[in-house]
């Protein structure tokens, strides 16, 4: 692992809050933060440079440098220990951010940014990255509880697994105590078994509910024994995972979520749950991919030099 925190600005306060809460991340890692800001301008073909009747540091290329420029040393200022660089690299936030994900350990957004609509509970890039990313991806939204648990969202699927995984990481690293949530419903209903043709389905509730226990002790248990530091809660909950998940994330410091679970439909990259936490949870949530375990070349980001840019 790289020990790099890719941090994605553009001048936003919601970009600038983000950049806080990766240079807190970087320090927690023991890392280096490196600052990114997408020049989406050149691909329009539009003048960069200043204007003939304005000043010198006009134009959109120094004000894309003074943004980059402006963050690092924000981050620099808030935690003087970590290692900071910044980078100017031309084209749009989506593509710049996932290329930039492939060599680092996390990547932080804004959940909204300049280009966000008014309505949108999200922004594009922050749900785009969660999808694409190839390192997990945080999305700093809501507020925080520094002393609030890590909560986790299991489903006992296999490409669950490395948000497990993830969750236990960042609650020792925290000091912090993780509960690991798993809902479950029983049936009774009837349930269509073709056209017009419905079919009464009855379950046993008390051995449906021990065997979606059963899920969620094995989901966990590989990772308690790999994490004797952290305190772990399973928590049981029967109602729709959505819900109980936003409703955990009011007193929590960090969700993490899946991008995708056991209700995953073939040819979606981000499921229904990630998307429901990513616009509505009180909390900054992480969603982990099932194949973020990538190649990092050896310190990468620590030969980059502060102030690279793209153009």
């Amino acid at each position: 692992m790289s020990g790099t925190v890719v941090v994605g600005v553009d001048g936003s306060p919601s970009s600038l809050e983000a950049v806080d809460v990766a240079a807190r991340e970087a320090k927690l890692r023991g890392g280096s933060l490196h600052v990114v800001h997408a020049f989406v301008w050149p691909t329009m073909k539009v003048p960069l440079g200043p204007s003939a009747m304005g000043p010198p540091e006009g134009g959109l290329r120094n004000l894309a440098h003074r943004t980059a420029e402006e963050a690092a040393a924000r981050a620099k200022s808030s935690q003087p220990t970590v290692e900071v660089s910044h980078a100017v690299i031309a084209g749009e936030p989506l593509s710049v951010l996932a290329t930039e994900s492939r060599d680092a350990d996390l990547v932080v957004v804004g959940d909204r940014g300049l280009g966000g609509f008014t309505g949108l509970l999200v922004g594009s890039v922050a749900v785009y990255l969660t999808a694409h990313a190839e390192c997990p991806v945080l999305v700093t939204r809501g507020r925080k509880h520094p002393a609030g648990p890590v909560v986790l969202g299991v489903d006992g699927s296999e490409v669950g697994d490395a948000a497990v995984g993830w969750a236990f990481e960042e609650a020792s690293l925290r000091g912090a105590e993780l509960v690991a949530l798993h809902n479950w419903n029983a049936w009774t209903g009837p349930v269509a078994a073709g056209p017009s043709i419905q079919v009464p389905t009855y379950y046993d509730v008390d051995l449906y509910r021990a065997e979606e226990e059963r899920v969620l002790t094995t989901a966990i248990s590989a990772r308690r024994e790999q994490h004797p530091d952290v305190r772990v809660t399973p928590r049981l909950v029967q109602e729709y995972t959505r819900q109980a998940l936003i409703a955990a994330s009011e007193e929590a410091q960090l969700l993490v979520v899946g991008a995708r679970g056991r209700g995953g439909f073939t040819g979606l990259l981000l499921g229904s749950v990630s998307q429901a936490v990513l616009h509505h949870a009180y909390c900054p949530v992480a969603v982990v991919r099932a194949d973020r375990e990538h190649r990092h070349g050896p310190g990468h980001r620590h030969h980059r030099g502060a102030g690279q840019t793209g153009q």
